[in-house]
């Protein structure tokens, strides 16, 4: 049977107070819609439409590449939207089942939009509405059903849903709200839309009454209440979306310990859904880790470290450490207080260690730049040593410039390497040092201005 799901994602989210699409505010590094259009994605749902309206530039930015678009001109209500993207030519065919999503709603997994497409199925629903108890429901629309006034824990079929502005005191009291997630039999909605009147506090289009209409018309509507009411939270203010966050932190963080991550203290560490870690691996608190980071066996990471898109191979040592697109091969170690730009590389055994910059460079095979140093636009060979202070000078004010340096070359500490140049295998370089020129394998470098001393100049400029 044909499946497909809408998202709404129209809504102005004035209480985020932003310029920007509420929808595209980040959980981990990863915006609000995205979580959406991928848990659909995830439950089987190859069909999207996302109904956009306000701020529409930046949504469509996120997710064009993987959904339809439908545009709302006029925010006349959930109806409306919802209207909108059943005109969308991807709908326009469909007689199957099409599931309800708010872009603003990220924790909603795919386990639950397939189980809401399960039962309308199994039941030949004409709608299946994902609902949730709460102990403090205002604000949501409430969920009536044939025996919600008969018993605390309701059973029967949805009659309907009120909304906040519109209930009796006795409907404002029912605790099962409705999550604004739906899984409808497409031909029931789309004749149920057509019959929806503003008859409201709002003068809005309420999606809601399709199901009202439904019942009354002798159709199945039921609902099913999910196992984890946070699915449902949606995001109206920076409060919800720090709450979100947390959810979603904790779920994750949860799923790492269970596969053998030790985490000293799991609310101090915040990782994105698309991180990979193994085993035996060791989060100190106050770590970040966002994109598409890998992180092998054995590595301790942090404390303080924030890696974004970043490879951390087997037994490694990452301390309060930033990388960004970066790559640290076995046994290599960073920090404390390293900065690893893009196309940073270090090599097995490799050294980056306290107030070090590296920069679209590859630090060799057991080389060391212990501290104080910046190295950009370098390719360093094996068993280097980089004196503290030392810096290779790339830019010129117009152009970037490559710095070479062979195996087992020791530079002294407070060089000046200025690219570009080539400095051969097993040499070494004088502290202090100005390298302009190419040094070869196995020669002393020392480049600097010759000390001059002034015996008692000291006594003779005493004031």
């Amino acid at each position: 049977m044909s499946e497909a799901a809408i998202i709404l994602a129209a809504g102005a989210g004035t209480r985020m107070k932003s310029k920007n699409s509420k929808v595209v505010h980040e959980i981990l590094g990863k915006k609000l819609i995205d979580w959406v259009v991928d848990a659909a994605r995830s439950a089987g749902i190859e069909d999207l439409v996302t109904v956009v309206g306000h701020r529409s530039d930046q949504v469509i930015e996120a997710v064009s590449d993987r959904s339809a678009i439908a545009h709302q001109k006029e925010m006349l209500g959930t109806a409306d939207a919802v209207s909108c993207a059943m005109e969308a030519p991807q709908l326009a065919d469909l007689h199957g089942s099409v599931v309800v999503l708010y872009g603003d709603t990220p924790l909603i997994s795919p386990d639950t939009i397939r189980k809401l497409l399960d039962i309308r199925n199994e039941k030949n629903a004409s709608c299946v509405v994902l609902t949730m108890r709460l102990d403090d429901p205002f604000g949501y629309g409430r969920i009536i059903r044939e025996d919600t006034f008969e018993t605390e824990t309701a059973t029967g079929e949805v009659l309907r849903i009120v909304e906040q502005k519109d209930a009796s005191e006795a409907e404002a009291r029912v605790c099962e709200c409705n999550s604004g997630i739906y899984c409808f039999d497409a031909d029931d909605l789309r004749s149920a839309l057509a019959k929806i009147e503003p008859n409201n506090a709002q003068g809005e289009l309420y999606v809601t009454d399709a199901l009202e209409i439904m019942k009354s018309e002798g159709k199945i509507c039921v609902a099913y209440e999910a196992e984890d009411p946070t699915e449902c939270l949606g995001i109206n203010s920076r409060y919800q979306l720090a709450e979100a966050t947390s959810v979603m932190q904790t779920r994750i963080n949860r799923r790492f310990m269970g596969e053998g991550v030790t985490m000293m203290a799991p609310e101090l560490v915040w990782i994105g859904p698309d991180v990979k870690i193994d085993r035996d691996v060791v989060l100190m608190p106050n770590v970040w880790l966002f994109g598409n980071t890998s992180i092998g066996e054995d590595s301790i990471v942090g404390p303080n470290t924030r890696l974004t898109d970043t490879f951390i191979g087997c037994g490694c040592t990452i301390d309060e450490t930033v990388a960004i697109e970066a790559r640290v091969d076995d046994g290599a170690s960073t920090g404390p207080r390293a900065y690893l730009r893009p196309e940073a590389h270090l090599c097995e055994g490799a050294k980056a260690g306290t107030h070090v910059e590296i920069k679209k460079s590859t630090i060799g095979k057991g080389s060391k730049v212990p501290h104080l140093s910046y190295i950009g636009d370098t390719t360093m060979g094996q068993g280097v040593n980089i004196g503290a202070g030392s810096i290779t000078c790339n830019y010129d004010g117009h152009n970037k410039h490559k710095t070479v340096i062979g195996d087992d070359t020791f530079i002294g500490s407070d060089t000046m390497m200025v690219a570009p140049v080539n400095i051969g295998d097993n040499v070494v370089v004088g502290a202090g040092s100005v390298i302009t020129k190419d040094v070869p394998d196995g020669a002393l470098a020392v480049a600097r201005s010759r000390e001059k001393l002034y015996d008692g100049w000291v006594d003779k400029h005493k004031s």
